[in-house]
């Protein structure tokens, strides 16, 4: 009856995500165990797809195959493998279980087998059961069964991504399909499923794109996957920080000089967009350019021209721009900081990204993934979350989106170890370790918090009072960020040009 309704599912359009979840959860009632999991072969390591009976985390994590002796095991047969209950191979799912979270696995049982599809390995199913003698002969030889119902639902999934890959081709004819590999991309909620489809429609075409969103959320990453499924993804994607350019630089590093331009410009230099002739440029934190060089800007995106300072002819250029901010270009245009003709020029398409607080399903799956990156690069056996520590990282609100979420595992996993855990045994993180800041999560990252004043002892001048309220916040702006003036005038929601000729007024420089 079970496998009737997996060869139902074959012959329907489903999400692969739901076909996958489906098989799990009827192959955990087929054999009475306590957990399934499909992996992906990924390189050098196997990425869960899907998963019944494990901890959510679990979708986040990549399993390096030579440091997991099991799965080396099962990949190298293409026969069920099936380890005796006294087995001195390490579990790479101890503490993972729903039953058995943070704790090591009892003597147990566990079986899996490898995928091919086409020939090729194409991952494994793995199944483990607390119950010993679960998987006997009989098990060993269902599981085989199984396996070609999995890779029959292999093959309909990549078939059905075919084909709305080939709606999505143009008419030449001439380019190759693009895959549906999202693992740069971490997550399973509804928000960021809707987001990637979207990007993989807008990125066969040529217009511009705005990226916005709060700092942290990860825009790098999505301006990757959009320049990987575009026509141009065999061309070069150069990414430009344009908050980290000196002002007095920025022109020359987009659009390049001549030899004797100005001083030090010993050489001929193509710039930035000339390096990603033919392909992408993405300009982040483009907020941040000064007037001066936003003029150029424009004439590139109208005309596909560019000057290098020092000449007087233009160049061509065929340069597809991808833009990000994090602040609100809208209000900088009505400011007069930034170029209204520019915006709409840089807005054709505009994608908002959304904050982490609004991804709540992704927040354990993202946490399992940098554990598990944490675990490769501290060497430990094994690295987990118990359930308080769960709880209150999906209780946070996540000022600093997914960049925030990284150093939190990060700094936790160092404490465990610095306080004395062993490498050799199963890290649990706990709430304790995990540090969240309950007290300023509600203050956005790009408010400054409140300044306290001292008590006035003598009547001033307005005019004296308010310098001095100016000057104190932007002391401690930019001090907050390391005497990045950039990173100051974002927090303090000003042009970086302005920051630094108030600064100067100020005598703060």
């Amino acid at each position: 009856m079970i496998e009737a309704s997996l060869l139902a599912d074959l012959v329907t359009e489903l999400p692969h995500a739901v076909r996958y979840q489906r098989l799990m959860n009827a192959m955990r009632e087929y054999f009475r165990c306590g957990a399934v999991a499909l992996l992906r072969a990924d390189g050098d390591s196997l990425r869960p797809l899907a998963a019944e009976g494990l901890v959510q985390e679990t979708l986040g994590r990549r399993f390096i195959i030579a440091q997991h002796p099991r799965l080396a095991a099962i990949l190298a047969s293409r026969r069920p493998v099936c380890f005796a209950s006294d087995s001195g191979l390490p579990d790479p799912y101890d503490g993972l279980l729903e039953s058995c979270v943070g704790e090591p696995l009892p003597v147990h049982d566990c079986m899996g087998v490898s995928l091919y599809v086409d020939g090729l390995l194409w991952g494994a199913v793995t199944l483990d059961a607390l119950q010993e003698g679960t998987f006997d002969a009989q098990a060993q030889q269902d599981l085989a069964r199984f396996t070609l119902i999995i890779e029959a639902s292999v093959r309909v999934t990549r078939l059905e991504q075919e084909r709305r890959n080939l709606a999505l081709m143009r008419q030449d004819g001439d380019r190759r399909g693009v895959t549906q590999d999202e693992s740069e991309i971490i997550g399973s909620s509804d928000c960021i499923r809707n987001l990637l489809r979207e990007l993989d429609v807008v990125a066969d075409s040529e217009l511009p794109v705005l990226l916005m969103g709060e700092t942290g959320v990860g825009k790098e990453l999505f301006a990757r996957r959009l320049h990987g499924r575009s026509p141009r993804r065999e061309r070069p994607l150069i990414h430009v920080n344009c908050a980290a350019l000196p002002e007095s630089l920025v022109e020359s590093e987009l659009f390049g000089h001549s030899k004797g331009a100005f001083s030090g410009a010993s050489a001929d230099r193509a710039g930035r967009f000339e390096a990603a002739h033919g392909g992408v440029i993405f300009l982040d934190e483009v907020g941040e350019l000064p007037l001066s060089v936003q003029a150029k800007l424009l004439r590139t995106l109208q005309n596909g021209e560019i000057q290098r300072l020092g000449e007087d002819k233009p160049r061509q250029v065929d340069v597809r721009v991808i833009a990000a901010t994090n602040r609100q270009l809208k209000e900088s245009v009505r400011s007069g900081d930034f170029r209204a003709d520019l915006y709409h020029r840089l807005s054709v398409y505009p994608v908002w990204i959304p904050p982490l607080r609004e991804r709540d399903a992704d927040v354990l799956v993202l946490a399992g993934h940098f554990l598990e990156l944490n675990r490769s690069r501290l060497g430990v056996r094994s690295l987990r979350l118990s359930r308080a520590a769960e709880q209150a990282l999906c209780a946070y609100s996540w000022p600093g989106n997914v960049r925030e979420l990284e150093h939190v595992i990060s700094r936790a996993a160092l404490k465990a170890i610095s306080r004395g855990a062993s490498r050799n045994d199963i890290v649990t993180l706990d709430a304790a370790l995990l540090d969240l800041d309950y007290g300023e999560e509600a203050t956005a990252p790009s408010e400054s918090p409140p300044l306290t004043l001292a008590k006035v002892t003598h009547v001033r001048s307005l005019r004296a009072t308010v310098e001095d309220c100016q000057r104190e916040a932007i002391r401690e702006a930019v001090n907050r960020h390391d005497g990045s003036w950039a990173a100051a005038a974002r927090e303090l929601e000003v042009d970086s040009s302005n920051l630094h000729k108030m600064a100067k007024k100020l005598g703060l420089k």
